[in-house]
């Protein structure tokens, strides 16, 4: 199993999806963020915390809000494709448990 993502390293939407996908069933929350100006002035904001689990091709996303919402992998990357996040942290939450009996 490899280790958790540092807290503080931007992660971009795909290779979250490869770090959630290999952990399948596990949900795991991070803050999204996105660049913010230009130039010198540039700068990286958070806009939110989400929570994302990874079941096969589905990915369950749920938003500040508490909306879950079921997306495809092509789904979450025209929606998340422009983020970044940071502080992919396991909620302890399992959605599939498949592998545990089986």
């Amino acid at each position: 199993m490899s280790a958790p993502a540092p807290a503080s390293a931007p992660i971009a939407a795909s290779a979250l999806l490869d770090f959630l996908a290999v952990r399948g069933g596990r949900e795991f929350r991070v803050a999204a963020c996105v660049l913010h100006g230009r130039g010198r002035r540039q700068e990286v904001r958070e806009v939110g915390e989400y929570r994302f689990t990874v079941r096969g091709d589905a990915v369950q996303a749920t938003g500040p809000s508490g909306q879950t919402r079921q997306l495809s992998r092509a789904g979450y990357l025209d929606i998340f494709g422009s983020y970044t996040f940071r502080g992919a942290e396991a909620t302890g939450q399992m959605t599939d448990l498949g592998p545990l009996f089986g």
